[in-house]
């Protein structure tokens, strides 16, 4: 037992001892660190806006615990961006410690107002995290590339309060927060991208021009909104290359590659009741909530409220065209993958496009709306109108779903409707809306040179790639009288009438994608 008393004891003692150091073992860097990268880019972002964080991490490879003197940035308290050393912010530390085989997280994020440093529109923003000093001095790169931009936000008066536009009569309507464009700023080029905060409002009696190239970022819930009166013109172009030097580009404020396909990230282009001549030519708008909303016009007589051409509306949270008693003409244009319809035309109005594809793959969550819906009547309301025209020739209307086509007529209000030499999903396999005429795809009536669930066979759907194969169910199907002389690519439609020899349904003209 004696024996049992001592040798506790001097384990104890042993402890003591061990735990009385003061540096508990730990080292000076040697210089040894490794570094998942050693160049840190932080993705483009416009001045003045924050940057995502990026992470990168630190190793200590030896058996040795270390302490590293000093990790600074190179520039100090100069110096725009900002970082984290294990959870702990700053731009200088001192003494850090890292165990044997061990690793720690560092955090980076910058804030650059490029008028601090140059009158260039776009320049590289550059630093350094340093790694001890001296001789054991190691670095990782810091690079940003920051754009000027043109910002566009609704003012605040003395007193706080932000400005915002009134939907309706200030008995019964609402406002948002937005604000209306001054004549100086009605003309938007391609010297500098603009970035909307609010909603960018075109007055009544005006008119919102886009140049070719021009483009357009909005911050969340953002958009442009056109007053009763007012019209939007789009005048994009054809582009040559892959960077759509000519067209017109509508998506978020977010240009981290993380944010590319993110959809949700503004509100919409929206082109309320009363407002007129809208022209939208060779743009891409994608990422909102709602692509366009066309509310209900005044005046048909002259012609489509809003004419959309050669132009894409893609991954929109809600729906990518959705028109309210509209008046709506569409050719060689794209309306793909939306949370719920790509293309909702209700409460009657007046709708013709050719040449367009409406198509759904969403998989954001779960869909369960057709990719086309039109209506007479919102449903569970009294609300009802004509629909003086839907007339779809040369379309490709399809999706993942089976029936990716609805027709929704109240019984009361006129609902006129006709499909040629198009491709449709409408693969109903339980029979359920077998008797109701507006689905009897033998009526040629309603349903010319018409072609059920063949698959299109679209390039890529997931990434936006809509161009189709020749082997798929659109190929040589349209009609030759009727087709656009050129596809949304520019590519020369075909003009044979053999039989499968012809134009193609959709925006674009087929190619044979299998080596692609």
């Amino acid at each position: 037992m004696k024996y049992i008393v001592t040798a506790l004891i001097c384990f104890i003692i042993l402890v003591l001892i061990s735990s009385c150091r003061n540096d508990f073992g730990f080292t000076s860097s040697t210089g040894s660190l490794k570094f998942s990268q050693d160049t840190i880019y932080l993705d483009t972002v416009f001045s003045t806006i924050g940057s995502s964080t990026r992470t990168f991490k630190v190793y200590n490879r030896s058996n040795d615990d270390i302490v590293i003197p000093r990790v600074a940035l190179a520039q100090g308290t100069n110096s725009k961006y900002r970082i984290s050393v294990d959870g702990v912010p700053g731009q200088v530390f001192e003494n850090v410690e890292l165990l044997a085989k061990d690793s720690m997280f560092v955090f980076v994020e910058t804030t650059v107002d490029i008028m601090d440093f140059t009158g260039d529109t776009e320049f590289l923003y550059e630093d350094t995290i340093e790694f001890d000093s001296g001789a054991n001095l190691q670095k990782v790169a810091l690079v940003t590339l920051i754009k000027d931009a043109v910002f566009l936000f609704p003012e605040r008066d003395a007193e706080g309060i932000e400005e915002t536009i009134l939907l309706g009569t200030e008995e019964d309507g609402v406002r948002i927060s937005g604000f209306f464009l001054d004549d100086n700023e009605l003309i938007f080029t391609n010297e500098k991208p603009y970035v909307i905060y609010g909603f960018a409002g075109v007055p009544p009696n005006k008119t919102l021009a886009i140049n070719p190239g021009a483009r357009i970022h909005f911050h969340s819930q953002s958009g442009i909104i056109v007053a009763r009166d007012g019209t939007l013109k789009v005048n994009g172009a054809l582009s040559t290359t892959e960077e759509l030097e000519n067209e017109v580009i509508f998506e978020g404020d977010r240009l981290e590659p993380l944010y590319d396909d993110v959809a949700g990230q503004w509100a919409a282009i929206w082109l309320t009741a009363g407002s007129i001549n809208h022209e939208i030519n060779y743009a891409t708008i994608k990422n909102a909530s709602v692509g366009i909303i066309m509310d209900s016009f005044n005046n048909a007589s002259n012609g489509a409220t809003l004419k959309i051409n050669n132009s894409k509306v893609f991954n929109s949270s809600n729906t990518a065209l959705l028109g309210t008693t509209a008046s709506i003409e569409a050719t060689n244009s794209i309306f793909h993958n939306s949370g719920q319809s790509a293309v909702v035309a209700r409460l009657g109005g007046d709708y013709n496009f050719n040449n367009c594809t409406i198509s759904n793959y969403w998989n954001g969550s779960f869909r369960q709306d057709p990719t086309l819906l039109i209506s007479n009547a919102i449903p569970n309301t009294e609300f009802t109108a004509d629909l003086t025209a839907a007339n779809f020739t040369n379309c490709i209307i399809y999706g993942d779903r089976n029936l990716e086509l609805a027709l929704l007529d109240d019984g009361t209000s006129t609902f006129n409707f006709k499909f040629e030499n198009s491709l449709l999903r409408f693969n109903d396999s339980s029979n359920s809306f077998d008797g109701i005429p507006a689905y009897d795809f033998s009526n040629i009536n309603l349903y010319n040179q018409c072609i059920l669930n063949v698959d299109p066979l679209f390039e890529e759907v997931a990434a936006f790639k809509l161009r189709i194969d020749n082997t798929g169910g659109a190929n040589g199907i349209g009609d030759p009288a009727s087709v656009t002389a050129t596809d949304i690519s520019g590519t020369t439609r075909s003009t044979s009438t053999v039989s499968g020899e012809g134009p193609d349904a959709g925006s674009f003209e087929s190619s044979d994608l299998s080596g692609s």
